[in-house]
C-alpha cells in the first residue's frame, strides 16, 4: 500500500520535502524584504527558527519521542521562518524567543505534535506577542531609502540583542524617517489619517505609500503572491484557500471603495499591503489548522478575508492576517462537519 504523506495532503512528497518546498518559496519574499527594510528580518528568521528547534528538541526529549527522526521534518523550521517574515526587524530579541517558545511548546505539542494543533502555531505566537507588547509589534522602521539613519548587519545586531546600534541610536530613533518622524506602515497611516478627516488622496501623499500599495510592501507581496502561485501549480497547496480569502478581500473593500472613494482604502491598497499575500498562500493554507473539504476550504477562505477587512476597518489593529486566520481555525470543525461530502451511493438525508 503507497502511504501519502501527513497530514491531510493528495502529494507524493514526504512531509520535510513539501515543507522544505513551502519554505523555499517564501525566499523570494524574504529576499524583498531584505531589500526594503534591511538585516533585520533576517535576524529574526534566524532567531525564531533556533528558538523554534531548541524547543521542539527539548519537548521530544520529555516525551521520550525519538529527536532527530521527528525534527528533520521541518515543520519547526517552517513555523520559525514564518514566525521570522512576520515580526517587526527590530524586535528585542527576547520577545521573538517567548513567541517561538509559546508557537511550538503549547500550540503545537501542548496538542500532541504536528498534526493535531487546532491553531497555526506561527499566527498564536505571533497573536501572543501583539496582545502582550503592541507597541513594539506595531512599530516598523520606514524603508531603507526612507529612513534618517541607516543600519547594517553589526547596527540591526545590536539593535536587536541591545536595543542601541553601534553608533547608539535607539530603536525609536532607527524607526525616524528622513523628516525626523516615526515611521508607520501603511495601513496604520490610511486608517488614522481617515480617522481624522483626511481623504485617501490626502493619506497617500505620504512618502510610505508607493504606486499601488505601501513603499515596498506591494513589492513584499508580488514576491509572496509569486511564491504562492508556484505552490499552487505544483499541487503543493489548494488554490481554493487563497482564492477565496483574496476574492472575499476584493471584493467587500471593493465595494466599500466604490460607495466611499475618498474615505476607505482601495481594494489594492488592501490585497497588497501588510500580510495579506503571505497569509494567503503561506499562512492560511496551513494543512493541520485549515478546512480538509473543497467547499470548506472556500467558505475558510472567504471568512478569513473578510475578517481582515473588518479588522482593518474598523478594529484596534492595523493588519489583521494573524487574528482573522486563528478565528477562522477556531471554525474549521463547524465549517467541515456542515460541508461534508454525500458518501458515495448514500442517499441525502431529506
Amino acid at each position: 500500500m503507497n502511504l501519502l504523506s501527513s497530514p491531510f495532503t493528495r502529494q507524493s512528497l514526504k512531509t520535510h520535502e513539501l515543507m522544505r518546498m513551502v519554505i523555499l518559496c517564501c525566499i523570494p519574499g524574504i529576499a524583498i524584504q531584505w531589500y526594503f527594510f534591511g538585516w533585520g528580518n533576517l535576524i529574526q528568521i534566524m532567531l525564531a527558527v533556533s528558538a523554534c528547534w531548541v524547543t521542539e528538541a527539548v519537548i521530544l526529549i520529555m516525551r521520550a519521542r525519538p529527536v532527530f527522526r521527528i525534527t528533520r521534518d521541518s515543520s519547526a523550521l517552517l513555523t520559525g521562518v514564518l514566525l521570522g517574515i512576520a515580526l517587526p526587524p527590530f524586535l528585542p530579541w527576547w520577545m521573538t524567543v517567548i513567541a517561538a517558545v509559546f508557537a511550538i511548546g503549547v500550540v503545537k505539542h501542548l496538542y500532541g505534535g504536528l498534526g493535531n494543533n487546532l491553531f497555526n502555531p506561527a499566527m498564536a505566537g505571533y497573536v501572543l506577542l501583539l496582545i502582550s507588547f503592541p507597541v513594539a509589534m506595531t512599530s516598523w522602521q520606514p524603508v531603507v531609502a526612507q529612513a534618517q539613519h541607516q543600519m547594517g548587519l553589526w547596527d540591526s545586531l545590536n539593535l536587536v540583542f541591545t536595543g542601541f546600534s553601534s553608533d547608539g541610536y535607539s530603536i525609536q530613533q532607527a524607526r525616524m524617517t528622513l523628516d525626523g518622524i516615526t515611521a508607520a506602515t501603511p495601513l496604520d497611516t490610511i486608517k488614522t489619517d481617515l480617522r481624522q478627516g483626511l481623504t485617501l488622496d490626502e493619506s497617500q501623499q505620504n512618502p510610505v505609500f508607493g504606486v499601488f500599495a505601501g513603499a515596498g510592501w506591494e513589492w513584499v507581496n508580488l514576491a509572496f503572491l509569486l511564491g504562492g502561485l508556484y505552490l499552487i501549480y505544483r499541487r503543493v497547496i489548494s488554490w481554493a484557500i487563497p482564492g477565496g480569502m483574496l476574492l472575499s478581500l476584493f471584493v467587500i473593500s471593493g465595494i466599500s471603495f466604490a460607495f466611499q472613494p475618498d474615505g476607505a482604502a482601495s481594494p489594492m491598497m488592501h490585497l497588497f499591503s501588510g500580510a495579506t499575500m503571505l497569509g494567503a498562500f503561506f499562512i492560511a493554507t496551513d494543512p493541520v489548522s485549515a478546512c480538509t473539504t473543497v467547499k470548506g476550504r472556500w467558505i475558510f477562505g472567504a471568512l478569513i478575508g473578510a475578517m481582515v477587512y473588518a479588522i482593518r476597518t474598523w478594529g484596534g489593529y492595523p493588519d489583521a492576517v494573524a487574528f482573522s486566520v486563528l478565528l477562522a481555525n477556531m471554525s474549521v470543525m463547524l465549517i467541515d462537519y456542515y460541508c461534508k461530502p454525500r458518501t458515495y451511493g448514500h442517499k441525502e438525508r431529506q
